[in-house]
This record gives structure tokens, sequence and C-alpha cells, in this order.
């Protein structure tokens, strides 16, 4: 190995631009999972080969576009957003759920294409081998630019010379992946997870089947755009002929922190959200209503969790010809401060009584839900307008918990019947999955107990 690969700096290129390997050298195989994520395994991060200045950061968000085209470095960003670290991969519980919550997402839905278990298999450790590395800030495989020009390259390459801005990757099941259409797809349907229930058609759903659903999903979660994109876009192309993405939705500017000395974010309608999320430092509220114990479900959901994920359509232009008086109560809070009502400040304890009866806050409180408490990690979007020129936007809403019977099922059937937001919202896209737990060293992969 030359001095050049040991230390991790940019291979020498010829004029035509492809990088010089010594003769003999061993390539690097594509689904190689041995080297997954290691900073000294396999080819230069994608951070050495552009090197770490701003060039390359900049070059990534230009060519995000829209909404998605730069970092909001405000100050609720942590010092790790501003740095750009890469988080570990490797650990009890998946990255992504207790995680400090980053500024971007890019999530998809795959359906499952192939009916061969083996084949599904070997997707799901291709992935996870795939996700180390892109965690680390690592390209895939032999990289962008390969030593054999006349093939495709094994990375898409637009992340290269970008940091690995806290991206995460978080794996889900579908309840299709155990039984569709009544057929035992993958000899997997004795294992589905009680807790792991279709969600029931609550009061306004106007659910679109084209963003639903799904029977696996990716949550990519990074501080750069072009870094959640690239990750999910190189997923899709590791299973192509297997899986296919079935619906995805990009996400910008947090609407819920798991960071207690974080600034609270706002949504779309301009108001604080998540003021009480659970925080990623409260091992025992995460142990009671986030993570899955031994006495749960199946064992190999133990230090897991289930994800809801909920796109809701807010009513903009309606919402912003309310009056502000109007928008307070409706919400329980004050807009500027995102005090309860009657209080100054925004960590006050509420005083549910001192709200309207159909007061957004009062409805969502643990006190109002016999206790029910999730964790939320959500974000806003915009999707252009529809054909009324009204803006497509809103939150997508990601809860995990414990069991979706004790958590969301309960809150948003609650939320649905009285909540006075419903007039300026819609939920219009629908999912559940189960997260299995985290990935603990390499030879383990994305639901490797599941199929054991």
């Amino acid at each position: 190995m030359t001095d050049a690969k040991k230390t991790g700096e940019p291979q020498p290129r010829t004029p035509a631009g492809e990088p010089q390997r010594p003769a003999g050298e061993p390539q690097v195989p594509a689904g190689e999972a041995a080297a997954a994520g290691a900073p000294g395994g396999g080819r230069p991060s994608r951070r050495s080969v552009l090197g770490w200045g701003g060039a390359g950061l900049a070059l990534g968000a230009a060519a995000a576009g829209g909404t998605a085209a730069a970092l909001r470095i405000g100050e609720d960003a942590s010092p790790a957003a501003a740095a750009g670290d890469a988080i570990p991969f490797h650990g009890a519980h998946q990255a992504g759920i207790a995680t400090p919550v980053q500024d971007r997402l890019h999530f998809a839905a795959f359906d499952v294409t192939t009916s061969d278990r083996a084949a599904l298999v070997k997707v799901l450790q291709e992935w996870t081998a795939a996700a180390a590395r892109l965690t680390a800030g690592h390209e895939i495989g032999e990289g962008a630019v390969p030593g054999n020009d006349e093939l495709p390259p094994d990375d898409t390459g637009e992340a290269l010379g970008l940091k690995p801005s806290r991206l995460t990757l978080t794996f889900g099941i579908g309840p299709g992946l155990f039984e569709k259409d009544g057929k035992d797809r993958f000899g997997l349907k004795d294992r589905r997870p009680k807790a792991l229930i279709d969600l029931p058609v609550f009061p306004g759903d106007n659910l679109d089947a084209a963003r639903s659903g799904g029977d696996l999903c990716v949550q990519a979660c990074a501080d750069d755009p072009q870094v959640a994109v690239h990750a999910i876009r190189n997923l899709a192309r590791i299973g192509m002929g297997k899986v296919a993405i079935r619906w995805s939705q990009l996400g910008f500017g947090k609407t819920s922190s798991t960071t207690p000395d974080a600034q609270t974010p706002r949504n779309m309608m301009g108001f604080k959200d998540g003021t009480r999320n659970i925080a990623g430092t409260e091992t025992d509220r995460l142990d009671e209503h986030v993570w899955v114990g031994e006495k749960d479900g199946p064992d190999w959901m133990t230090g897991g969790s289930y994800l809801v994920a909920r796109r809701i359509r807010m009513h903009i232009e309606t919402w912003d010809r309310t009056s502000l008086a109007e928008q307070e109560d409706i919400f329980g809070r004050d807009k500027a401060e995102g005090a309860p009502v009657g209080k100054e400040r925004e960590h006050d304890e509420p005083l549910l009584k001192a709200m309207k009866p159909d007061a957004h806050v009062r409805l969502a409180h643990p006190d109002s839900n016999n206790g029910v408490t999730i964790l939320r990690r959500g974000y806003s979007f915009t999707d252009g307008t529809d054909k009324l020129g009204r803006l497509d936007a809103g939150l997508f809403f990601i809860a995990y918990q414990k069991d979706v019977r004790d958590g969301f099922v309960p809150l948003q059937m609650n939320l649905a019947r009285n909540d006075s937001l419903n007039e300026y919202i819609q939920h219009v896209g629908s999912a559940v999955f189960a997260v299995p737990p985290g990935v603990r060293d390499k030879d383990d992969w994305w639901g490797k107990a599941l199929f054991a």
C-alpha cells in the first residue's frame, strides 16, 4: 500500500483524472463489509478526495437546489453540526432516533420486488455495509472514480468532498414484508411483532396510497441535504431489481429537538414545535417510552423501536389569513416566546385548564392521554404548488415509540376527533415500521436477527 493510502491523502491523478494505482494492488469489492465504516479501510474518504475546504460544501449546497439549497446554521445548531462530524453507525440502538436532530431529511419507503429470500438478505447485508461507510464519510466500494473507467462507478459521486455532516441512516421494516395480500412472502409471518399493526383510519384522513405504506424504509438525516440525498440514491441503486422506492420525502427545518439546551425549532405555521420532546440524554424516559424491552415483544426487536411517519399538509393560505389571537388559541401557546397560556416562558409547566378545550397543546399533552409519550423527529416540507396555486407544504411527522398501540394511535385519535388545528391541516400520507436494534459490529446487519 502506498504512503498516500496509509495517510488517507488524495492519490495522484493522471491528466484524464483517473487515480493511479500501484500495479497488482487489490481492488476493494463493492459489497465488502469487512472495512465498512473503518477510516483506514478501502478507498480514502470523500473528505480526503477534495479536502476539507469550503468549496466542496458550497458545491453540494448549490447543487441541491430548492428548499434544500443551503445549511441552516443558527443559534440552535450544535457544535457537532458545525464541525460536520461523523456519528457512530454501530451500537445497541440505531442512530437517528435519540441522536441530536440534524437539519435535513430524506426519507424513503421501499417495496420489495423480489420473491427470493436470499436475494433480499443480500440486499440488507449490502445496504448495511454501505450505510456504515456512508455515515463515516467514505465512498461505497471502489468509489466514484474506479480504476476501470469502462465500468459504472460504485458510488454516484455527488458527495465527494463533503463532510459526513452527522449523517444517520435508520432502517425499518413494514407490515408488508411479513404478509401481503394474504401471502407469507418470506416465511416471516409468524415473526411479525404484535405492536406492528396496520394503522386505523383516523377521522379526517385523506391518505394517498402512492405516499403511504412500504415494505422497508430508510430515514436519512444530515446537516447537508446533498449528503442525505446521496445516501438514499446509492442505497436504491444497490437494491435495484430487488427493491424499488415506493415514495420519498425531503424535509428541512427540523420541527423537534432531542437536545435539551437547543432552541426549539418552529413549524411552517410559525409556532415552536416539540417543546416537551424526549431528550436524547433522558435514558430513563427513552427506556420507558421509546426502546423495546426484553418483555415487550419478539427477541429480534429488543433494543429497537416503532416508527410512524405521517405526511401532514398545512392549508397555509387559510392559516395566513387567521388572526394572531386565534392562532395562539388554537395552539395554546404564544407565538413569540412559545409560552403556554398564562405563562411567561416556553418551558413553564402548562396549565391545561387555562387553554381552550380544543387547543392543540392541551389535547396532545400526556395528562390528556393517560400518560402517552412519544419521541418526535419531524421536518417541514415544501413540494411546490398544486393546480390551484396553493403551496404544497406542511409537516412530515415522524414519531418513535415502544408500542404504536399505546403511543401514536390513542394520541392521534384524540387529536383527530377534537383538535381545532384540524381546520388547517390534513393527513395525506401514512406509514408504520418496526425499527430493529442497532448493528452491533461488522458481522451484524440490518434485520439479521429477524432472518435468523
